[in-house]
């Protein structure tokens, strides 16, 4: 996968797209997901072309690597998930189940989320 610059977060960053605004600083923004898996489902993104985690570790500065992990953590305690548990999620490539050529992170929250990953055995 390879940064696609007409993903739906980056024209949602330039401003095509509307979102529903969370936070945001310099470096990242947080908005909620349109389609929610929880009753809070955020997402939270860098401001710049990151792909992916791996990418994001690679190349952004200490500044918006700070600034990713505060705004996690704000968005946590400003839904008020932070009391009972949340959970922090970001998927990278194919195998890891991304869909959008862009670093996002789920905060889901509002009700307990069940297990990681179902064992094979599980069905």
């Amino acid at each position: 996968m390879t940064y696609d610059p007409q993903n739906v977060f980056a024209r949602i960053l330039r401003g095509e797209l509307p979102c529903r605004k969370l936070d945001e600083d310099q470096h990242s923004l947080a908005f909620e997901d349109i389609h929610p898996l929880t009753p809070t489902h955020a997402l939270v993104i860098p401001k710049g072309p990151y792909e992916s985690l791996l990418d994001f570790a690679d190349q952004a500065s200490d500044a918006e690597l700070a600034s990713l992990v505060r705004l996690l953590a704000k968005v946590a305690r400003d839904k008020q998930v932070d009391r009972t548990g949340f959970r922090v999620i970001a998927n990278t490539g194919s195998d890891g189940g991304q869909d959008v050529p862009h670093l996002h992170f789920h905060v889901l929250g509002g009700r307990r989320v069940g297990p990681m990953v179902k064992r094979p055995s599980d069905g």
